[in-house]
Protein backbone atom coordinates (compact mmCIF):
# COMPACT_ATOMS: atom_id res chain seq x y z
CA UNK A 1 0.00 0.00 0.00
CA UNK A 2 1.26 3.39 -1.19
CA UNK A 3 2.06 6.71 1.06
CA UNK A 4 -1.51 7.69 -0.97
CA UNK A 5 -3.53 4.85 0.05
CA UNK A 6 -2.96 4.67 3.99
CA UNK A 7 -5.67 6.09 5.13
CA UNK A 8 -5.12 8.84 7.65
CA UNK A 9 -6.64 8.80 11.77
CA UNK A 10 -8.92 11.81 11.71
CA UNK A 11 -10.16 13.37 15.24
CA UNK A 12 -12.83 15.68 15.68
CA UNK A 13 -12.33 18.53 18.75
CA UNK A 14 -15.47 20.30 19.99
CA UNK A 15 -14.08 23.51 20.94
CA UNK A 16 -16.74 25.14 23.60
CA UNK A 17 -16.01 27.63 26.24
CA UNK A 18 -16.23 26.67 29.36
CA UNK A 19 -18.08 28.07 32.49
CA UNK A 20 -17.62 27.53 36.08
CA UNK A 21 -20.55 25.71 37.00
CA UNK A 22 -19.96 21.92 35.89
CA UNK A 23 -23.33 21.62 34.73
CA UNK A 24 -23.12 24.14 31.97
CA UNK A 25 -20.73 20.84 30.43
CA UNK A 26 -23.52 18.67 29.98
CA UNK A 27 -25.12 19.40 26.81
CA UNK A 28 -21.69 19.13 25.31
CA UNK A 29 -21.19 16.07 27.14
CA UNK A 30 -24.00 14.64 25.63
CA UNK A 31 -23.24 16.36 21.79
CA UNK A 32 -19.72 14.14 22.20
CA UNK A 33 -21.31 11.21 22.61
CA UNK A 34 -23.75 11.19 20.36
CA UNK A 35 -20.39 12.14 17.76
CA UNK A 36 -18.93 9.30 19.33
CA UNK A 37 -21.62 6.78 18.15
CA UNK A 38 -22.37 8.40 14.89
CA UNK A 39 -18.76 8.94 14.00
CA UNK A 40 -17.26 5.24 15.46
CA UNK A 41 -14.13 5.18 13.22
CA UNK A 42 -12.28 8.39 14.66
CA UNK A 43 -12.08 10.09 17.60
CA UNK A 44 -14.07 12.69 19.06
CA UNK A 45 -13.38 14.82 21.86
CA UNK A 46 -14.37 18.14 23.98
CA UNK A 47 -11.66 20.92 24.70
CA UNK A 48 -12.63 24.30 25.58
CA UNK A 49 -11.07 27.76 25.77
CA UNK A 50 -11.03 28.52 29.86
CA UNK A 51 -12.76 27.75 33.23
CA UNK A 52 -12.26 24.55 32.51
CA UNK A 53 -10.63 21.04 31.57
CA UNK A 54 -9.17 19.88 28.98
CA UNK A 55 -7.93 22.84 27.21
CA UNK A 56 -7.42 22.75 23.42
CA UNK A 57 -3.37 21.93 23.37
CA UNK A 58 -4.14 19.25 26.38
CA UNK A 59 -6.33 17.45 24.44
CA UNK A 60 -4.22 16.70 21.58
CA UNK A 61 -1.31 14.68 22.89
CA UNK A 62 -3.25 11.77 23.69
CA UNK A 63 -4.79 12.10 20.30
CA UNK A 64 -1.35 12.61 18.42
CA UNK A 65 0.07 9.38 20.25
CA UNK A 66 -2.71 7.48 19.06
CA UNK A 67 -1.97 7.89 15.63
CA UNK A 68 -4.52 10.58 14.68
CA UNK A 69 -3.10 12.41 11.76
CA UNK A 70 -5.71 14.98 10.83
CA UNK A 71 -7.44 17.11 13.46
CA UNK A 72 -10.79 18.89 12.92
CA UNK A 73 -11.55 21.75 15.71
CA UNK A 74 -15.26 22.09 15.62
CA UNK A 75 -16.00 25.08 17.92
CA UNK A 76 -19.50 25.06 19.29
CA UNK A 77 -20.18 28.80 19.44
CA UNK A 78 -23.35 30.39 18.27
CA UNK A 79 -21.44 32.82 16.06
CA UNK A 80 -17.98 33.74 15.05
CA UNK A 81 -17.12 36.71 17.64
CA UNK A 82 -13.96 37.83 19.25
CA UNK A 83 -13.09 33.88 20.66
CA UNK A 84 -13.26 32.25 17.23
CA UNK A 85 -11.28 35.58 15.26
CA UNK A 86 -8.80 36.18 17.71
CA UNK A 87 -7.88 33.32 20.91
CA UNK A 88 -8.78 30.25 18.51
CA UNK A 89 -6.52 31.26 15.85
CA UNK A 90 -3.64 32.21 18.36
CA UNK A 91 -4.16 28.54 20.16
CA UNK A 92 -4.85 26.42 16.85
CA UNK A 93 -0.88 28.04 16.16
CA UNK A 94 0.38 27.45 19.03
CA UNK A 95 -1.03 23.83 19.12
CA UNK A 96 0.12 23.40 14.89
CA UNK A 97 3.62 24.34 16.36
CA UNK A 98 3.78 21.91 19.45
CA UNK A 99 2.23 18.98 17.38
CA UNK A 100 4.16 19.47 13.74
CA UNK A 101 2.37 15.90 12.94
CA UNK A 102 -1.17 16.78 13.37
CA UNK A 103 -2.96 18.26 10.71
CA UNK A 104 -4.80 21.17 12.44
CA UNK A 105 -8.33 22.53 10.62
CA UNK A 106 -11.37 24.73 12.02
CA UNK A 107 -14.55 24.68 10.68
CA UNK A 108 -16.76 27.18 10.99
CA UNK A 109 -18.48 28.17 14.24
CA UNK A 110 -22.18 25.86 14.40
CA UNK A 111 -23.78 28.81 14.45
CA UNK A 112 -23.00 30.12 11.50
CA UNK A 113 -24.49 26.32 9.51
CA UNK A 114 -27.77 26.98 8.22
CA UNK A 115 -28.55 23.53 9.11
CA UNK A 116 -28.22 24.13 12.62
CA UNK A 117 -30.25 27.68 12.30
CA UNK A 118 -32.84 25.37 11.09
CA UNK A 119 -32.97 22.71 13.53
CA UNK A 120 -33.37 25.87 16.27
CA UNK A 121 -35.77 27.67 14.44
CA UNK A 122 -37.92 23.98 14.14
CA UNK A 123 -37.03 23.85 17.83
CA UNK A 124 -38.56 27.23 19.02
CA UNK A 125 -41.78 27.00 16.76
CA UNK A 126 -42.17 23.74 18.55
CA UNK A 127 -41.79 25.00 21.51
CA UNK A 128 -45.10 27.22 20.94
CA UNK A 129 -47.77 26.09 23.43
CA UNK A 130 -50.94 26.55 21.20
CA UNK A 131 -53.55 29.15 22.90
CA UNK A 132 -57.29 29.33 21.81
CA UNK A 133 -58.00 33.25 20.14
CA UNK A 134 -59.61 35.17 22.20
CA UNK A 135 -63.49 34.87 22.84
CA UNK A 136 -65.71 37.65 22.46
Amino acid sequence: MSFMETPSRQALVLFAHGARDARWREPFDRLQQKLAVAWPQGAVRLAFLELMTPDLPACLPELAAAGVTDVTVVPVFFGQGGHLRRDLPALVDQCRQQYPSLRIRCAAAVGESDNVLDAIAAYCVASLVSTPPDAP
